[in-house]
């Protein structure tokens, strides 16, 4: 079961994920979350993963298919508060990694 919490402010699309990021439900991502990023054309991207209890291949495959969207948009992705179970999953992304969602603003300064 995977919850998706998205949140648009200051030019930032902030999406949290809470439960398992597996080959059942990365669908959620790949026909939800990319034709979000590209219809409107968003170019910022924090990922929180402080809930994320797992994550496979295909949960990293969606990930990178929205990182793609992003940088067809000329924009920049990041992940914060990344949850110790996933940590070693997530280093395969080379996505920046922050401690929180304000770092992030930060780091991504719109």
């Amino acid at each position: 079961m995977l919850k998706m919490d998205m949140e648009y402010t200051k030019g930032i699309l902030f999406v949290r994920l809470d439960g398992v990021l597996d080959r059942k439900n990365c669908y959620k991502l790949n026909n939800y979350l990319v034709p979000v990023i590209l219809k409107h054309k968003i170019k910022y991207l924090v990922y929180n993963m402080y809930l994320l209890e797992d994550i496979d291949s295909s949960g990293i495959d969606a990930i990178l298919n929205s990182k793609c969207a992003i940088k067809a948009n000329k924009g920049k992705i990041c992940i914060c508060e990344v949850a110790s179970d996933v940590k070693k999953e997530i280093k395969k992304l080379r996505i920046k990694e922050t401690a929180s969602e304000l770092t992030a603003m930060d780091l991504i300064k719109v």
